[in-house]
């Protein structure tokens, strides 16, 4: 599965799609020119326990690095990931 990405101003989205529909997504927000808040993160169904919210943010990780953004995660589901995850720290505003 592809993990897609938008931003449109300083609203964005991680995505997968299956057909037509996004099967799992997580929003951000950029709240400033380098804070990205990662404010929903929602996976069908048929795809949970299969790691793909997880795979989602990792994705956000990798763009808040590569663009030298910190990402201040206010959905419940990526302060889990970034708690257990020390990895991200160097995002982690």
């Amino acid at each position: 599965m592809e993990i897609q990405h938008e931003l449109k101003d300083t609203e964005g989205l991680f995505y997968i799609t299956q057909g037509d529909h996004h099967v799992a997504e997580m929003r951000y927000s950029m709240t400033s020119p380098s804070l990205m808040d990662i404010y929903h993160t929602e996976v069908s169904e048929d795809l949970q326990g299969k790691h793909i919210g997880r795979q989602l943010v990792e994705e956000a990780v990798k763009f808040a690095r590569q663009h030298h953004y910190k990402i201040h995660p206010t959905c419940s589901f990526a302060q889990n990931v970034f708690e257990i995850t020390k990895d991200f720290n160097d995002v982690l505003a």
